[in-house]
């Protein structure tokens, strides 16, 4: 059975061991003689008192737990013994200081009133990410505009819920420094020493000219909120430069392990970049050639964003600035060759007839053209200007194209119906461009008198998309009967020129040819809305007849107003109102 005693240790309560207790208390006398003669005894021993307190709360689990002799002893381990410090200073300044004295701690987050404008949140921040105060004021203000107002609310936040720090174990702590006996003794002597040097430093004389002189100090001080006011633009600069840049390089740095990994990866989005209208250079390559075009000027940019706000950066080298120098100028040539081998992709057109056949349909006979799909490559039969990668019934990659255009001829001469296919590419060579032109497989049936057209062209993947198109020109007699299918309306040309002729929205009626133009049977007659004009014998009346079907409505305007008559009904408009008669 061991005694217990109770203890108030810097306003906390503990219950401790009786051995533990002597041994405590030695301790604490010892301390206490070796700071005799110190400067700020009192304040350093209510200090490490409260110190002691801290570990010892720490250590406890229950209000009832009982403090011995190991917890005594961790205790000291972690402040130290008092002959382990020298308080003579100037004597035994060249002797070695003990290693646990320059012992780093991690931070503890607190509120630095001592430095501070409003809660002293902003000087705490900076002391725990070991930075100036101004970068976290400047950051506040930043984020507190970006934010229309929301951190002012996080800010107060911090104010409530962080502890301020009011004792020097709290300062030790919050700056990461060991909060034993040695670091409090030289905090509390740092603070009486910058107190009697600001008071033996005091110009008396200087202070005394400015009292004398109150227009230089308000000049004076006028200039120093300039001062102030120019050096936070400076910053605000120096901030923009780093965020600008940072986002810039980041979004490339993203770009340069998306994009240019895709080379290396078989997806149907590079797939369609790989025949697209793109240079004929890997993926990755264009990407780092981009990346490192336009990240080195940004990467400068935001070193010197860093120089603007850190006075003491170190410099990245000679050496580095002229390597990345030299690479950005590679990246330039890298990508302006490749930009004239874009230019080149297209700069010949080719157009290739590779069939022409006369068909067994006369001008006594009725054509039907009728359009046809295909469920693997196309599922809506549409006339569009670009492509899609599908795989044929080998599983092999095939680019189809919508490029499907039909052209309608009309010809005295010939008295059966022509047809010729014309494909068309692009190519960085003439002969390139015939090639690809060739290369396009499109296909057509005639059943009896009923011309049945695909709606789509195939190529080989390797062929890549060069604005490949299919023309389908149709020459027809005089008098011939066509019927064109509704779903020929988005393939058939709408345009008059040369000598083509346009079926003019008459899809799905009987159309004639006749001199060189068809004509309706079928179609409903066209209502005609003429309008006559007629001069009456009277200089200032005019009539106007309106609606053929209707000969007898006449108006009639003059300096009486205005008269709408006809068999129903009959309006005046004059200066006297609005009379309206009818025959009912």
């Amino acid at each position: 059975m061991n005694k217990t005693v109770n203890i108030n240790l810097a306003g906390i309560f503990f219950h401790i061991d009786e051995d533990a207790y002597l041994k405590l208390q030695r301790y604490l006398e010892a301390i206490k003689r070796s700071f005799t003669d110190s400067q700020g005894r009192d304040e350093i021993i209510a200090d490490i008192e409260a110190r002691i307190a801290e570990l010892f709360s720490e250590k406890i689990k229950d209000e009832r737990q009982v403090i011995g002799n190991e917890e005594v002893d961790q205790v000291i381990a972690v402040m130290g013994q008092p002959e382990d410090y020298r308080l003579d200073e100037e004597i035994f300044e060249d002797e070695p200081k003990a290693a646990y004295q320059n012992t780093k701690t991690s931070r503890n987050l607190y509120r630095d009133t001592t430095n501070s404008y409003v809660g002293g949140v902003s000087s705490g921040i900076a002391h725990y990410l070991g930075t100036d105060p101004i970068w976290i004021r400047l950051a506040w203000i930043l984020f507190t505009i970006f934010s229309s107002g929301a951190f002012v609310l996080i800010y107060i936040a911090f104010w409530i819920f962080v502890p301020e720090a009011k004792t020097t174990a709290d300062f030790l702590a919050m700056k990461g420094e060991a909060v034993n006996i040695s670091n409090i003794e030289k905090k509390i002597k740092e603070g009486f020493g910058d107190v009697a040097d600001t008071v033996k430093n005091v110009d008396y004389q200087k202070y005394s000219d400015k009292v004398k002189s109150s227009s230089t100090t308000f000049f004076e001080a006028l200039g120093d909120v300039l001062l102030v006011l120019l050096k936070i633009f400076i910053k605000f600069i120096g901030v923009l430069l780093i965020l600008v840049s940072g986002i810039t390089l980041i979004s490339l740095f993203i770009g340069l392990f998306t994009l240019g990994t895709f080379g290396f990866m078989d997806t149907p989005w590079v797939e369609y970049f790989e025949v697209s209208n793109h240079p004929e250079v890997p993926l990755w390559l264009l990407s780092l050639l981009t990346f490192f075009a336009v990240g080195i000027p940004f990467f400068f940019l935001f070193i010197l964003g860093l120089r603007i706000l850190i006075n003491n950066l170190k410099s990245i080298g000679t050496a580095a600035k002229l390597g990345l120098l030299g690479v950005w100028i590679i990246s330039i040539i890298g990508l302006t060759i490749v930009g004239v081998r874009q230019a080149t992709l297209e700069a010949y057109d080719a157009e290739v007839i590779t069939e022409k056949k006369i068909l067994p349909i006369t001008n006594n006979d009725t054509l039907t053209i009728r359009m046809k799909g295909n469920n693997r490559y196309i599922k809506h039969l549409k006339h569009r200007n670009d492509y899609k990668i599908k795989r044929d019934s080998d599983g092999n990659r095939v680019i189809v194209i919508q490029d499907i255009e039909l052209y309608l001829k009309a010809s005295k001469r010939d008295s059966m119906v022509g047809i010729s296919i014309e494909k068309k590419a692009d190519g960085r060579s003439y002969d390139e461009a015939s090639q690809r032109a060739k290369d396009l497989k499109y296909t057509y049936e005639l059943e009896g008198n009923t011309l049945v057209l695909n709606g789509y062209a195939i190529t080989d993947y390797s062929n890549k998309y060069r604005d490949q198109e299919i023309n389908i020109i149709l020459t027809l007699p005089e008098g011939i009967t066509v019927f064109a299918e509704e779903n020929t309306s988005r393939y058939n040309n709408s345009w008059k020129y040369d000598d083509y002729i346009t079926i003019d929205e008459k899809e799905g009626k009987y159309i004639q040819l006749v001199d060189g133009n068809f004509e309706c049977n079928d179609c409903p007659a066209e209502k005609e809305n003429d309008w006559e004009y007629n001069e009456w014998q009277d200089d200032d009346e005019v009539k106007i007849n309106s609606n053929s079907d209707d000969q007898n409505t006449n108006l009639k305007i003059n300096e009486e107003g205005v008269r709408l008559k006809s068999e129903e009904v009959d309006i005046r408009i004059d200066e006297d109102g609005i009379e309206i008669k009818t025959d009912n």
